[in-house]
């Protein structure tokens, strides 16, 4: 299945290398060095490593979890997932912090220590000479070497935090994975796909980033302890106030943290909502293209996303405010401690201004930064362990795994051990005492009663009492929603009984009703796990129909098929499908509507070949709507409302006077054909979803079902190469006016000279204390007169402007923030506006080249980068850059020589910069690209659960969800080690940087020590925020590739105007008599020149109020002649609709004009209102009125608020049957001149369906009607016919004359097949309705 084995790429270096290459991260360098040689993609990742093992690591947290719940039953607690996930991580974390213990109170604290040392030496003209120097020396070399060993270690600390975050969420999502595959039905109607898969991608994405400062939640508080105290012994009781301040932020912030995380539940709750109605739009945007929708699903699209917005926008405001402390919190506490110390009565000096300084800069980073982000991000963490925790906890589907056995099986079946028989009572498996070679086969149901949803009150299935015997064929016929899935569900166990049991002997095997198909080679969606029989293979190739298909494929059985089995028609998936259930040796077939989309003669293949022929010594359970192979089926089951209503032979009930046989014994409709509708080259088909009827299985099918049967392979995901240019940053900025961008412009800059200005004055200050010790007239006046507490040498007014200057930070800065925060706000906005736009204009093309899972991970993901990361990130950027730049001016005006220094180290940053970042963008694309696979492959996986586990295929599953977790950990993993390499090089640099400053100042001598307390705390506060700023730079321009790909969805190529032309608009009652003529049309599904055209130049004219039938083979064209009329495609020629050419028409115009009965009815999440009439044109009587003639009016009224009642997502509260009928109801609606109906027949018993032809006959008597055919008794009372073959129309006129007259015989040979008597019949039909056209022309 895999498109690559995550175990075939080369061993990790990291794997092998030794303690330094570790420490000093040599072993990232490789991939630096390819990355600047070329364009890095996945054949230059590396292994997993073998502690990042997806399968490993599943395992051991799957165990840990059980073992907590175990426990926890026992005293009847709720079991604890973070307990469970503390068990396997929880030492990891411990030993890491006790590295940081070390490092933070080792190096960092005593660092000031070395400062006060070196600048009292500057400080005091004394010590200039002499033995002193060398004291200085050691002092100087302290500072040095404490800044080198924190860098040294840190960064290989961090790297081991993230490892850690990076374990437990390769952990979380595969043991997320494999309950997703054990989840009961009913579990599954309260979880949507959308959920699932927000779980892995935000919830679980949240353990990478919230471990990280998970250790300083500890050591904060110790740290403030311990730096308290040595200040103390430095400034006395003023060192108290400062940390005052301090502390009182502390829980400001945590409040504000709090906030953020309410807020933030509000907000995945919104974007959930969002990002669910996207999905459903792009899964029926074909149906919404058809019916002109585009608006009405903007508008809701609009509102959900303002919603949104709301909530977003008061996080980011709480988030700009915290951002805007950072800036401010230590100025103010430095304030604070020193103006206190000064109005103490003290004086200030150089050393102890700038010791405080020093310490007050440590804490800053681990008090107003780690600590609140600690206390932030563990919130966060625990609601998102929470929610995992409420999905680990649901119920677990009764049915067996049998991947485990799976095993033996394989053996078994060659004949060495026969499995051991499972008899099931009452949803308990146990297994039979006797081997099942001598028990007999069978299925024993009884007095069954079940139901989906256990609030409902009536039984979907209703005392039903059946049992089966070996070499038997059971036909199970009823109308839509009588229970016939479920029957079969409720055999295969995924539907528990309430009352009574299911005793099934022997091995099942399942064909579901919608062909479920996984990205893979036709072969393995065969083969679904077992080895390879050839002779088996063969024979079941043949049996069901597949050889000719395979000739037709590309690369035969070897083709790839897509996302949901992209490129194949409905009846080549259907047969796969079937292939797959029969190439399974089991005793029990079970079938579910297999036969509904075929064509009539591949139906009668099947049926002889396959179920009559190749399955005549095992039970089949045939479920069907197919009543012409009732005749050979050894006993029929006719169910209706969850009941059985009769069961026997074919002749015992045609002899019996039961309602059902009178549609048994009606020649005319005995040929109820299986239809063609496998003609599914452009829709992708979507059965019966009775057996989910509340549950819905999937948010993200996508109903691209690529027309390229030429191409094995999906377009790939574009990677938009090279780097983001100023024009984005312009488009963001500029999304709307650049007015507000000047103003933010100056309060940012304003911020920063305000700061910068600060630091300049306390060294100012300093220095004017340092001078007033040297005795002069004016001090020794000042002494003789004490007349306040201030110390006399101290000036007042220097009070005044250091309280000046740092309320005026406070200010700035958080205006600043605010209005950062909003701009960014209204971009993104406009971003998200002018995507939709985008996409829902976009060609159906593009949507039959992306699967959806593509389209909606740039509404999803990559919005939410927009919403929430980039701003953060972008702001601080600006600040750290504005901060350098601020450190930089500062050193130059103590030292003229630093410019040489700093150009130097520019010079430096610059190129590690380069060097950097083409490879860093390389691999965090590679991440992105390895990381949709994860959830293709879970949301096809929860589609086709009853399938996978009647196919007992678990493991292999699980495997190959491994295999791509694998893939993402080893792109993760070289994100991270690149990035932290950059990260440890930079502040290599700075250290260096640091030991220069230091020793300058034994070449150039001071004058004061206020200068070189200045230049070292400036230049200390570098370290960490370069290559902060640095990182956050390439953050921030590896967040804009999410603008990037968010404004090229912008830019795609629209179909077609969507208003016509003022001069062109047709008028109100357009089309009058709804004449078509086709004019040399040709019809290609691909924009390019090399396309092949699916239809080739068609010329017919089609009169008004005709009712044509176009009939012909799978893949002849019929659907894509339906694309022609609304221009889904790329026509060539002309469709003229009342001498109007279409080509000239906009396409709302055009396709408001004809309503459609499409061949997958589609209901979208909403009230059943707003499914009917989303324009809200019509008054609710009209509704009622449309729900009548189509027979829903009562099912309607019982539901609980009538008309306004909600309507699940995909509309799997309804049979397709019934979703059927409302598809009718709005074509009645809208009471257009022209009407398409797309093979609506297909799956839908012969009662609803005498019902739609009825209705169709009555209400669109004056219309003209298309109707793409399978059962060839529903077009042989329509005026003409026209047949299709390979895009042409081979023939075209009334039913009658094509049987009788015509040269070609095409149509008069598909008749015939359906066998003699029914071909008279079927003549019969066409006589008459031949006959009474005639004489209404005579008449008129």
């Amino acid at each position: 299945m895999q498109s690559m084995k995550a175990d075939e790429l080369p061993e990790n270096p990291r794997e092998t290398s030794n303690i330094f290459s570790s420490l000093m991260f040599c072993f990232a360098m490789p991939t630096f060095f390819k990355g600047r040689k070329k364009t890095l993609d996945e054949n230059d990742l590396y292994r997993a490593l073998q502690e990042h093992k997806s399968d490993h690591l599943g395992s051991k947290l799957s165990e840990a979890w059980e073992k907590e719940v175990e426990k926890k039953r026992k005293k009847k607690k709720t079991p604890s997932l973070l307990k469970a996930s503390m068990n396997v991580f929880g030492w990891r974390l411990a030993g890491l912090g006790l590295v940081l213990f070390i490092l933070e109170i080792g190096f960092r604290v005593t660092q000031p220590l070395f400062l006060g040392g070196l600048v009292a030496y500057y400080a005091d003209a004394s010590n200039q000479e002499g033995d002193n120097q060398t004291k200085a020396y050691l002092y100087a070399l302290g500072v040095i070497l404490t800044s080198a060993c924190n860098v040294l270690f840190m960064h290989p600390y961090m790297l081991g935090m993230f490892h850690v975050g990076m374990k437990a969420r390769i952990a979380m999502t595969s043991m997320i994975y494999r309950k997703a595959l054990r989840l009961s039905r009913v579990a599954l109607g309260d979880t949507t796909t959308g959920q699932v898969v927000n779980l892995i991608s935000n919830d679980v994405g949240r353990l990478d980033l919230s471990v990280i400062h998970m250790n300083y939640l500890w050591l904060g508080p110790v740290e403030i302890g311990i730096i308290t105290y040595l200040m103390y012994r430095e400034i006395g009781i003023s060192a108290f106030f400062g940390v005052a301040v301090m502390l009182l932020f502390i829980p400001l912030q945590a409040y504000l943290g709090k906030k953020t995380s309410v807020l933030r539940l509000k907000t995945a709750l919104r974007t959930d909502e969002r990002v669910r109605m996207m999905n459903e739009i792009i899964s029926g945007i074909q149906v919404i293209k058809m019916y002109a929708w585009e608006i009405p699903f903007s508008k809701m699209i609009n509102y959900v996303r303002t919603k949104e917005m709301n909530a977003i926008r008061n996080v980011n405001y709480i988030r700009g405010t915290l951002q805007s402390f950072i800036m401010f919190v230590t100025r103010i506490s430095v304030f604070v401690s020193l103006v206190g110390f000064v109005l103490l009565g003290k004086l200030l000096t150089a050393e102890k201004a700038f010791v405080i300084t020093a310490y007050y800069n440590i804490l800053r980073n681990t008090m107003t930064v780690y600590f609140p982000m600690g206390i932030s991000q563990f919130a966060e963490l625990l609601v998102s362990i929470r929610r995992i925790q409420t999905f680990m906890l649901h119920e677990e589907t009764k049915v067996r795994d049998k991947s485990e056995d799976l095993d033996e099986q394989k053996l078994g079946k060659a004949g060495l051990i026969s499995e051991p028989a499972v008899a099931q009572t009452t949803g308990v498996l146990k297994p039979n005492s006797r081997r099942s070679s001598e028990a007999e086969h069978g299925i024993i149901i009884s007095k069954l009663k079940a139901k989906w949803d256990q609030k409902s009150t009536d039984n979907t299935l209703d005392n039903i009492s059946l049992k089966f015997k070996p070499r038997q064929l059971v036909a199970v016929i009823g109308p839509v929603g009588s229970g016939k899935s479920s029957l079969i569900q409720a055999v295969l166990g995924e539907l528990n009984p309430d009352s009574g049991s299911v005793k099934v002997n022997g091995s099942l095997s399942y064909a579901s009703q919608e062909p479920w198909l996984f990205t893979g080679t036709v072969r393995q969606n065969i083969l679904f796990g077992l080895p390879m029989d050839k002779h088996r293979y063969r024979t079941v190739v043949k049996k069901c129909a597949l050889e000719r298909d395979f000739e037709l494929l590309p690369y035969a059985d070897k083709t790839i098929v897509g996302e949901r089995g992209a490129s194949l028609s409905g009846g080549q998936k259907a047969r796969i499908s079937l292939a797959r259930a029969v190439y399974r040796k089991a005793d029990i077939y079970l079938l579910d509507d297999p036969l509904s989309a075929v064509d009539t003669h591949v139906g009668r293949h099947l049926f002889d070949q396959c179920m009559r022929g190749f399955l005549r010594e095992e039970i089949v359970l045939l479920v069907t709507h197919q009543l012409q192979f009732l005749e050979q089926a050894d006993v029929i089951v006719i169910m209706d409302k969850g009941k059985i209503s009769a069961m026997g032979t074919y002749e015992s009930m045609a002899n019996s006077g039961l309602d059902f046989a009178k549609m048994l014994s009606d020649p005319s409709k005995k040929d109820e054909g299986g239809g063609d509708a496998a003609d599914k080259k452009s829709l992708s088909r979507q059965n019966s979803k009775l057996r989910d009827r509340h549950g819905s299985i999937s948010s993200m099918e996508s109903t691209a079902e690529s027309m390229a049967a030429e191409s094995p392979m999906q377009t790939q995901e574009g990677r938009v190469e090279g780097q983001i240019g100023m024009k984005l940053y312009k488009k963001y900025f500029g999304a709307n006016g650049y007015g507000l961008f000047i103003v933010f412009a100056f309060f940012c800059i304003g911020a920063q000279v305000l700061a910068s200005g600060g630091d300049m004055f306390l060294s100012y200050w300093v220095n004017k204390n340092g001078e007033a010790e040297r005795d002069t007239f004016m001090a020794r006046l000042r002494r003789a007169f004490p007349e306040t507490r201030i110390n006399a040498d101290t000036d007042p007014v220097d009070i005044y402007y250091f309280t000046g200057i740092n309320v005026s930070v406070i200010v700035f800065s958080l205006v600043r923030s605010m209005l950062f925060f909003y701009l960014a706000m209204r971009s993104s906005t406009t971003l998200h506006n002018t995507m939709f736009q985008g996409v829902t204009r976009a060609a159906m093309h593009f949507f039959n080249t992306n699967p959806s899972g593509r389209i909606l991970n740039r509404f999803s993901k990559d919005l939410g980068q927009v919403d929430e990361i980039l701003p953060s990130v972008m702001m601080d950027v600006m600040q750290i850059f504005l901060a350098i730049l601020g450190i930089v001016v500062v050193l130059c005006i103590v030292n003229v020589w630093y410019i040489l220094a700093t150009a130097f180290l520019v010079i430096i940053f610059y190129f590690l910069r380069v060097f950097y970042l083409n490879t860093s963008r390389d691999v965090k694309r590679l991440e992105a690209v390895t990381r949709s696979p994860i959830y293709s492959h879970l949301s096809a996986s929860l589609n086709g659960l009853a399938t996978i586990r009647a196919f007992g295929a678990q493991k292999e599953l699980i495997a190959e969800f491994d295999n791509y977790q694998d893939m993402h950990s080893s792109g993760y993993y070289m994100f991270l080690a690149t990035s932290r390499a950059f990260g440890y090089w930079l502040d290599c640099v700075c250290v260096v940087y640091i030991a220069v400053i230091t020793l300058s100042f034994f070449l150039f001598s001071p004058e004061n020590g206020g200068d070189v307390g200045l230049a070292i705390t400036q230049a200390m506060g570098m370290t960490g925020m370069v290559q902060w700023g640095m990182r956050q730079s390439a953050e921030l321009e590896n967040t804009m590739t999410a603008v990037e790909r968010v404004v090229e969805y912008e830019d795609l190529e629209p179909e077609g105007d969507f208003e016509s032309k003022p001069n062109k608009k047709p008028p109100k009652d357009w089309p009058e008599d709804g004449k078509i003529v086709f004019d040399d049309l040709s019809l290609k599904y691909f924009p390019d020149k090399a396309a092949d055209y699916v239809l080739r130049s068609l010329n017919i004219a089609i009169e008004g109020c005709e009712k044509v039938g176009i009939v012909g083979r799978t893949g002849a064209g019929k659907s894509s002649l339906i694309n022609a009329l609304f221009r889904l495609s790329y026509n060539e020629g002309a469709i003229i609709i009342d001498r109007r050419d279409t080509n000239d028409l906009g396409l709302h115009d055009l396709r408001s004009k004809i309503s459609i009965i499409p061949q997958e009815p589609v209901l979208f999440s909403g009230t059943m209102r707003y499914n009917l009439d989303p324009f809200d044109e019509y008054s609710d009587a009209k509704l009622w009125e449309s729900l009548e003639e189509v027979k829903l009016k009562q099912v309607v009224a019982d539901l609980p608020s009538g008309l306004q009642s909600k309507i699940s997502e995909g509309g799997t509260n309804f049979s397709v049957g019934q979703r059927q009928l409302v598809c009718l109801a709005r074509a009645i609606l809208r009471e257009n001149r022209i009407l398409v109906m797309d093979e609506a027949t297909a799956n839908v018993d012969p009662q609803t369906d005498a019902l739609i032809q009825t209705t169709i006959r009555n209400k669109f008597k004056d219309c003209t009607v298309l109707t793409i055919a399978h059962r060839l008794h529903t077009v042989m009372d329509s005026d003409k016919v026209l047949v299709m073959d390979a895009g042409k129309a081979v023939e075209f006129g009334s039913p009658f004359e094509l049987l009788t007259t015509s040269e070609k015989k095409v149509f008069h040979s598909m008749v015939k097949q359906t066998g003699d008597s029914t071909f008279d019949a079927l003549l019969k039909v066409a006589q008459k309705a031949h006959d009474d056209n005639l004489r209404l022309k005579k008449d008129s």
